[in-house]
């Protein structure tokens, strides 16, 4: 019996998993740059971690995967990285940390059960930040500014920003009044979903994918701020001005989960090898998520990239064009006796050179061929001679130039020859 993978997810092989640690690698060294530590969380965790009262979002309605493996306790694989990271923050105390915000990263896989299309699927992995501590506006612009730089930094040009506000608290109720005021004669003309979201959560209406270009959604009453809304949110836009990063505000702009209050934001993609998944990351300020989870009155930012997405962008605006493995030195063992040729292999190894040698005795013309295709840097050749005279044939690919060193001279030799190459 043969099998195939599981409908929403994939294999990665070797050319796509070099484009997924490259873009892992990058990110890991703008969170150096900006001072975050990676974490992990388990994969799953307990059902209330993810499900809050009266959240009204479809990843907790319908895509969640639960289980019961006990028939007691409800548990759930892992479908956004906040939550769990946010569960760490307060489990490990680490609110009482005294240099603040806590600043924490993770890369990590994530489960929902939606319908799998180009650039999403029912695995997937998120590259995500968060800060964590005393709210201010500049927080807000620093880590807009950490994943749009990151972004450029790829290679990818054909992107915007997205910003909007959902207020405070104070702000928030407000609107929601208001919108559940407009929004209820038009109910029976509301999809399924949004009639649901009316009483519990109307800011979701209007970003919608079924009802947004209606003109019930167009034309609903826009958010009236109070003042301290009103001043934060400006002084974020003045942050973002003074990093240079442009921005268009987008007042139906509210994002998928439920706990998010004041800055909001997206950076989209305006390349059409995007499709109808144009986002490539988008996340936002919550007040109270870590008070729910049981910690002190403390404010946090944050934003998550879907790498599947990441990595289709990248392809199509030529980023990995010149990604290819490279090898450091392919052995060519001419002998029956294989021993000598490990040792050589070993010892490089040893030295930091990426080696690998032929297992199988193969002709010399074959042993080329290999050493072509996994692109060697040097061809080291190992015959009767070699052996008898403890030294190593070294061909140098790019130079063609060809000589015989001293086993025991090999590893500074060949330092020597990348060095001289490229000075």
């Amino acid at each position: 019996m043969s099998y195939q993978t599981v409908k929403g997810t994939y294999d990665l092989l070797e050319k796509d998993m070099m484009k997924f640690n490259e873009l892992a690698g990058l990110f890991r060294g703008y969170l150096d740059l900006y001072g975050y530590s990676e974490m992990k969380t388990p994969v799953f965790e307990y059902t209330g971690v993810f499900r809050k009262e009266n959240d009204t979002s479809d990843m907790v309605t319908k895509e969640m995967y639960t289980f019961s493996p006990n028939g007691k306790d409800s548990l759930t694989l892992r479908p956004e990285g906040t939550a769990g990271i946010i569960r760490s923050f307060v489990e490990n105390k680490m609110y009482a940390n005294p240099e603040m915000p806590v600043k924490l990263a993770y890369i990590e896989e994530m489960f929902r059960h939606e319908r799998p299309q180009k650039g999403r699927q029912r695995q997937f992995t998120q590259l995500g930040v968060e800060c964590i501590g005393e709210k201010d506006p500049l927080i807000d612009a620093e880590v807009i500014a950490l994943g749009y730089f990151y972004i450029k930094a790829i290679g990818l040009n054909d992107v915007k920003v997205l910003l909007n506000t959902l207020g405070d608290n104070e702000s928030r109720l407000k609107y929601k009044d208001e919108l559940i005021e407009y929004f209820r004669p038009f109910k029976d003309q509301l999809c399924f979903d949004c009639q649901n979201r009316l009483e519990k959560n109307p800011l979701r209406i209007l970003d919608c994918k079924v009802d947004h270009e209606s003109q019930i959604v167009q034309n609903a009453p826009k958010m009236k701020l109070n003042e301290s809304s009103e001043e934060y949110f400006a002084k974020v836009r003045h942050y973002l001005d003074v990093l240079n990063i442009p921005y268009e505000i987008d007042d139906k702009l509210v994002r998928g989960l439920d706990y998010y209050t004041d800055t909001v934001f997206e950076v989209v993609s305006t390349n059409e090898a995007s499709g109808s998944q144009s986002t490539i990351f988008g996340g936002g300020r919550y007040d109270n998520l870590v008070k729910e989870m049981g910690g002190p009155e403390i404010s946090g930012i944050g934003f998550a990239i879907g790498m599947e997405r990441l990595m289709i962008l990248a392809e199509a605006e030529g980023v990995f064009e010149e990604l290819d493995k490279e090898l450091d030195c392919y052995v060519i063992n001419l002998n029956e006796d294989k021993d000598y040729a490990l040792d050589v292999t070993g010892m490089l190894r040893e030295n930091g050179f990426t080696c690998e040698m032929d297992y199988y005795g193969r002709s010399l013309k074959a042993q080329f061929r290999t050493s072509e295709r996994k692109n060697a840097r040097f061809v080291l050749i190992i015959g009767e001679d070699e052996v008898n005279s403890g030294s190593v044939t070294v061909k140098d690919v790019l130079t063609k130039a060809q000589e015989t060193v001293k086993k025991e001279e090999l590893a500074d030799r060949l330092d020597q020859l990348m060095e001289d190459y490229y000075v």
